[in-house]
């Protein structure tokens, strides 16, 4: 819980993952150690009709390597979980950024418009001192 926590909140650093991943393995052999010595109580409170069997190495063996695998395959999700994060990360960043340019396009598109209309309101206009000689005599009435 407390690493997915960790990656939920942002934290992707290894060194961290690592320990967090060291302490889970830690708590699992503790957690399975204390179920062995209650079943070992029980047993003692209780002898069995049949001699127990001696515990074989076979068996140590094998728990410690699923132990490992899906120590594994926890750090595989916490990984996989770990890029989902900043891949969603990634992309609500460039949601805000594709809103951000939007938002700065229909500023400059009025701005734009704005100077249009300012151009052609102050746009020089031909006087009549600019031409102060008609091109051609007035027609007779």
């Amino acid at each position: 819980a407390l690493r997915v926590s960790y990656l939920r909140s942002g934290g992707h650093d290894p060194a961290i993952l690592d320990q967090l991943l060291h302490l889970q393995l830690e708590a699992t052999v503790l957690e399975k150690g204390t179920a062995g010595l209650h079943r070992g109580r029980r047993m003692a409170e209780a002898p069995p009709a049949v001699p127990a069997e001696p515990p074989s190495t076979g068996t140590h063996g094998l728990d410690a390597a699923l132990l490992a695998v899906e120590l594994e395959n926890r750090r595989l999700e916490d990984e996989l979980l770990a890029l989902k994060v900043r891949r969603e990360r990634r992309a609500d960043a460039g949601s805000r950024a594709a809103q951000r340019h939007t938002q700065e396009l229909a500023r400059l598109q009025a701005e734009v418009g704005m100077l249009r209309c300012h151009a052609e309101q102050t746009r020089p206009w031909l006087h009549p001192a600019v031409c102060p000689y008609p091109v051609a005599h007035p027609l007779p009435p």
